[in-house]
């Protein structure tokens, strides 16, 4: 009788500790994939921040070509006027 109660005895036991690794192993589970969310919000936050810092240099940088192109054709169209008055006098 009491070999049976400990056969049974350790089944249980053995039971309770597969449910118990299942528990563990799904918790985990949870742990590792919030983990890699919050990664991969983190990834994704710092792609889009350094694109949004390459496009505001490119917009500054196209700014400042813009700026330069009409500075040297409003310049080159005022000597040129000058010029032109210059000879007509």
């Amino acid at each position: 009788m009491l070999g049976g109660l400990g056969k049974l005895a350790a089944e249980g036991l053995a039971h309770r500790t597969e449910k118990a690794t299942e528990g563990a192993i799904h918790a985990v589970e949870e742990v590792v994939k919030e983990v890699v969310g919050h990664a991969k919000e983190t990834g994704e936050k710092a792609i889009a921040e350094a694109v949004k810092k390459a496009q505001e240099s490119a917009d500054k940088k196209m700014k400042e070509v813009t700026e330069t192109v009409t500075n040297t054709v409003t310049n080159a169209m005022t000597h040129a006027a000058e010029s032109l008055n210059k000879l007509g006098q």
